[in-house]
């Protein structure tokens, strides 16, 4: 289970990186900014998002969280920022109910 964590939080978190900044590459790209557009970064947030999810969902069942939980992780990967504090939660959610992953 520990794996899946690990998996889950790397992924998490590059998620996010990509979301955050595919939005800012549009916000730049909108506003005229002269830089080239970044494509390939929402292709890029699209395949880790979709290995995301099929990592979050079963680390999520198999903490044996309500469904409401893997509502939520979908949700975080398509809002920019939301990814990380709910990448936060869960992670100090799992370390609070599973304290042996948590180094000494």
């Amino acid at each position: 289970m520990s794996k899946l964590f690990t998996a889950y939080r790397v992924l998490a978190i590059t998620v996010g990186i990509f979301l955050l900044a595919a939005c800012i590459d549009w916000l730049l790209h909108r506003a005229d900014s002269g830089i080239p557009d970044l494509w390939w970064l929402w292709m890029m947030h699209g395949y880790v998002y979709i290995a995301y999810l099929v990592v979050a969902v079963p680390f999520i069942r198999k903490a044996g969280w309500p469904l409401n939980f893997v509502a939520l992780i979908v949700v975080a990967g398509l809002i920019p920022i939301l990814m990380f504090v709910v990448e936060h939660h869960v992670s100090e959610k799992y370390k609070r109910e599973h304290p042996e992953v948590v180094p000494a």
